[in-house]
């Protein structure tokens, strides 16, 4: 359901392929799903928005937002694509490219950055409504409560002293003065931007003088700027229980307790691939970190099996060398490991299973959490809850245990 039937409020998601401080941001999977597919999540789930387009420079950018359902009937220029690159220039290319190509001229335009993944539900459509019902403002732009008065911030000069950032009228030193006393002041977020087509094309501005503030509660506010930013927003996204735009199905936590960890062998224990002599011996390689861990797992208490599709004695022996039970040629996972949580009486919910392909995904929904390594097929990512950092054979088996045992000994087991 639309606005109006008069009104055509476009969604256009910038996504250039080349971040700097973290690579191919974008498409990084964050809790899930690639970065972007948070932002064409919100366009398209939004009642007031008839249409989403990303625009990029990027073919593998392009390639998934129309995966998540978004247009991308064009790829940016490379010279609108810079790092110095404001977002006007970005905006003006896209409107007329659609109004040269198609005669398709939006009223509204609503900028979502993909870089605010964590959006209220309701945000796109109130920020849409809002600027509806003042058609004289200009824009409107999402903002919270600033985490730091600019009041009491210092510059400094070139004499070495430090002069206050701002002044207040009738508060002659507000850097000494109580918080109560100074203005209230906000920071815009990068949630989201709505603003007339006559404010880029007539004001030559992304949101001319009069801008309307949309509040965002301070909770939905992060910066993804680098690795450690990348963390907490993505703890922030998965347990904090927010009222947020997801892109398909949301991810589970991980259980509160883990009895249970089965493992595929090929592309888990191994990184997929196999060496082969002149006589049909086959050899893999392996992680001895994996086998550590596995070790610790065991002194824990916490049981780890194999489900294998192969039957390969490289199998059998690996497996019998960290002492794990494997079943080799199963055709069909999903059945045989419902069967031994009932034999075992085993709660699915706190188990875990690590896979790397599509024939581990019947597996997923049967346990409490689905882990995949970072080489995974792209079906099984996104059907998993969580994706390690790791690739298959190089420790992936490691980095999910040190996390099971992480909460093991958080929940105080000994």
């Amino acid at each position: 359901m639309n606005a109006s039937p008069q009104i055509e409020v476009l969604a256009l998601i910038p996504a250039r392929g080349g971040s700097k401080g973290i690579p191919r941001k974008n498409i990084r999977l964050f809790a899930g799903h690639p970065l972007i597919a948070y932002s064409i999540a919100a366009g398209l789930q939004a009642e007031t928005v008839t249409r989403v387009i990303v625009s990029t420079d990027d073919e593998e950018i392009a390639a998934i937002a129309r995966e998540y359902g978004a247009e991308v009937p064009f790829l940016r220029p490379a010279h609108l694509a810079l790092d110095d690159t404001p977002d006007y220039p970005v905006f003006l290319h896209a409107l007329r490219w659609l109004e040269e190509r198609e005669g398709y001229r939006p009223d509204i335009i609503v900028q979502l950055r993909p870089t605010s993944p964590i959006r209220p539900r309701d945000l796109v459509d109130r920020g849409v409504r809002l600027l509806l019902e003042h058609p004289e403002a200009d824009s409107v732009r999402a903002v919270v409560p600033s985490g730091q008065n600019p009041f009491k911030m210092w510059r400094i000069e070139d004499d070495g002293y430090m002069r206050p950032l701002l002044s207040v009228e009738g508060i002659p030193e507000p850097y000494n003065a109580p918080r109560q006393r100074l203005p209230q002041t906000f920071w815009q977020t990068g949630h989201l931007d709505v603003m007339w087509r006559r404010t880029l094309l007539e004001k030559g501005s992304m949101t001319g003088q009069r801008i309307l503030p949309l509040l965002v509660e301070p909770r939905y506010t992060v910066d993804l700027d680098n690795p450690w930013d990348w963390e907490r927003a993505e703890w922030t996204a998965l347990y904090r229980d927010l009222d947020m735009v997801w892109p398909g199905r949301r991810p589970r936590p991980m259980p509160q307790r883990v009895d249970l960890l089965v493992l595929d062998f090929d592309g888990v224990f191994t990184d997929n691939r196999v060496w082969v002599d002149e006589t049909g011996r086959e050899a893999v390689l392996a992680h001895r970190g994996d086998g550590m861990g596995l070790e610790m797992l065991r002194k824990a208490g916490i049981r780890a099996v194999v489900l294998s599709k192969e039957t390969n004695p490289v199998v059998a022996a690996r497996c019998r060398k960290l002492n794990l039970p494997v079943w080799q040629g199963v055709e069909d996972k999903a059945t045989l490991l419902r069967r031994l949580l009932e034999e075992w009486q085993v709660d699915p919910r706190f188990t875990v299973y690590l896979g790397n392909d599509v024939n581990d995904i019947p597996c997923f929904p049967l346990v409490g959490w689905a882990v995949v390594v970072a080489d995974a097929h792209p079906q099984a990512k996104r059907a998993a809850d969580k994706v390690l950092r790791t690739p298959g054979g190089y420790g992936a088996i490691r980095e999910l245990v040190d996390l099971i045992l992480a909460r093991h000994h958080a929940a105080g087991s000994p």
